[in-house]
């Protein structure tokens, strides 16, 4: 019994020192530092965690996939010469996005901000149901309820018509549906394919790097990006959902089924033909860009454009977002905005959720409040829409959140709008936000309780293990 004891505490103190050494390796210091203290105080169950889910990369078979998608990005972009946007003083915005996502600005756009949650599922059923060739659709949600059949049954018929019918969705996300989603999908017809499939036999790093974009194709011509899952707005009981959704017609369209494409190919292992791509089409006058992200493209694709922009703000900085647990980069630009003369509000939902994120974000509020930042948190709804306002000259709409996960282990997409009349929806409808939020006092929030600061501090601890 002793010798049992004995090798087992040399055991755990071997796991120490070998965690010392490997896990700072490609990691944040914040990230390391939360991995260093679980596996100190927990040395078996915290290495084991940390063998699970510690890696925030993708096998090399993946890797390997991705670049074979060059050719296919390559020749996407071209199509898109004759629409290239020229933005002025906003191209190097245009340039970094392109650098990191690969898609340039386009002109010829036609935009439309739809955030009300029943009009958007409307919309995408009459689109389905006026579609003549193929409708592609990537989403982290898609359940087997009264909304998931009604989008379902429009895709029954549009398969009965001939059309081409692909849907892809997140296992993980859809779970509490994901039998009878597959189920109801093949039962219509559908070609179904599950995002990122959780399987033993082809191990993906870690489990909970999710595909948590939002994006539908109906022809090749209309396309939907945005927060909006396909699951009804009460899918849990007692909180209702408020989203953002962007609907598009024109060039912008031809990168966001390139994207849908590309993901597919990821999991299938199938090329897509370049052929069946449709042209890009003149529909409008917005000029726009597509920005996926994730561990497939360079940095933090999103989080780089939107610290450098809050660095780059002269006015005016609105950031909406249902779940906020930034980085020391996202903090530093936010606090350097408000020293520069920035105004900066942060909209968040007074509805909750996920009670450990909301008791980590909960945990910058009285930094960023001392340091001049606005926060307001929105009534009666989840405000589950993302997207940010810069001084006027740009809007961003999608799927990402201002936290970590979406910036380091999340596939995200989002839409950049550059021209005055797009920027002006999302300016209106931010303000909405603004008008039915309450803004959080300073004073009054110092007055919290002593154990609700000890839960934040506490959850804010294993932000980098989340």
């Amino acid at each position: 019994m002793k010798l049992s004891y004995e090798l087992l505490v040399y055991a755990e103190w071997l796991i120490r020192l070998l965690a010392i050494v490997l896990i700072p390796r490609h990691r944040s210091p914040a990230a390391a530092r939360a991995w260093i203290l679980l596996v100190f105080f927990l040395p078996i169950p915290g290495i084991v965690l940390f063998l699970v889910i510690g890696s925030d990369r993708f096998p090399k078979w993946r890797k390997v996939r991705f670049q074979a998608l060059r050719p296919f990005f390559a020749s996407t972009v071209d199509a898109l010469r004759p629409f290239r946007a020229a933005l002025g003083e906003r191209q190097p915005i245009a340039e970094l996005a392109s650098a990191l996502g690969r898609f340039p600005a386009t002109t010829g756009n036609r935009i439309e901000l739809i955030d009300d949650y029943d009009a958007v599922i409307d919309r995408l059923v009459d689109d389905i149901d006026a579609a003549t060739s193929r409708i592609h659709i990537l989403v982290y949600i898609f359940a087997d309820d009264i909304v998931g059949r009604r989008i379902a049954d429009a895709l029954g018929r549009a398969r009965a018509r001939g059309l081409d019918v692909k849907v892809m969705f997140d296992p993980v996300g859809s779970h509490r549906w994901r039998r009878g989603t597959l189920r109801m999908l093949q039962a219509q017809g559908v070609e179904t394919q599950e995002a990122l499939p959780l399987r033993f036999t082809k191990l993906r790093s870690r489990g909970d790097m999710r595909n948590h974009r939002k994006l539908f194709v109906i022809d090749g011509k209309i396309g939907y990006a945005g927060s909006q899952n396909l699951v009804a707005k009460d899918f849990r009981p007692g909180i209702t959902n408020h989203e953002l959704v962007v609907r598009s017609e024109g060039p912008i369209v031809t990168t966001m089924d390139a994207v849908i494409r590309g993901d597919w190919s990821m999991e299938t292992g199938e090329l897509p033909s370049q052929e069946s791509t449709v042209p890009p089409q003149q529909a409008g006058s917005a000029q726009t860009q597509l920005l996926p992200s994730g561990e497939d493209y360079r940095l933090e694709g999103f989080e780089s454009l939107l610290v450098w922009q809050v660095h780059q703000a002269r006015e005016r900085v609105v950031l909406v977002t249902p779940y906020f647990i930034p980085d020391e980069d996202v903090l530093g630009a936010l606090r350097t905005a408000v020293v520069r003369g920035v105004t900066v509000d942060i909209v968040l939902s007074e509805v909750v959720d996920q009670r450990l994120v909301h008791l980590s974000q909960s945990s910058y509020y009285e930094d960023l409040l001392a340091a001049g930042v606005r926060i307001h948190l929105y009534r009666d709804y989840l405000l589950h829409a993302k997207n940010v306002g810069i001084d006027g000259t740009l809007a961003i709409v999608g799927s990402s959140n201002v936290d970590l996960r979406s910036f380091q282990l999340n596939e995200e997409v989002s839409m950049l709008l550059y021209d005055a009349q797009s920027i002006a929806q999302v300016d209106a409808i931010q303000r909405g936000y603004l008008e039915n939020a309450d803004s959080i006092d300073l004073e009054t929030w110092r007055k919290r309780s002593p154990l609700r600061k000890v839960a934040e501090n506490a959850a804010r601890m294993v932000n980098s293990l989340l």
